[in-house]
């Protein structure tokens, strides 16, 4: 039930064989998100439970049933502004209605990321993911 963009992700991570060179991407990838303006980093948008700071700020496209889930997020670590990309590739166009129906921590399990992280950033996944599926599920209500 992945996006395009996260099935592109999943085939660079089976491309490349060392974890370096996935983390180096994954970096990458954060490197390459826009920033979220610093005026929506307030307490509203930050994300509890993760060890850096986060913070995600929805986009909903649309309205009713046809509504599209979507978000910018930032922090101020590089490693987590590359799991926020993940995230952002897992999540972005899929129907608020469908957002909870995807199985993150699988998907994520499908890139090794599960058993590749510290306890701490793997507990601002989570928090992360959370943050996601409570929005989609308000806007979807």
């Amino acid at each position: 039930m992945a996006t395009e963009a996260f099935e592109e992700i999943a085939d660079t991570f089976e491309f490349l064989d060392d974890w370096e060179d996935r983390y180096r991407y994954v970096i990458e990838l954060g490197r390459d998100m826009p920033g979220l303006d610093p005026a929506f980093q307030v307490p509203a948008t930050k994300v509890d439970g993760c060890a850096s700071q986060v913070w995600i700020l929805p986009e909903i496209e649309g309205e009713g049933p046809s509504a599209r889930f979507g978000f910018q997020g930032d922090s101020d670590a590089m490693i987590v502004k590359g799991l926020i990309a993940v995230l952002k590739a897992l999540y972005s166009g899929v129907p608020v209605g469908e957002v909870g129906a995807i199985d993150a921590q699988a998907e994520l399990a499908r890139l090794g990321l599960d058993e590749h992280l510290s306890s701490q950033r793997s507990n601002g996944v989570r928090a992360m993911i959370a943050r996601i599926r409570d929005v989609a599920a308000r806007t979807a209500a």
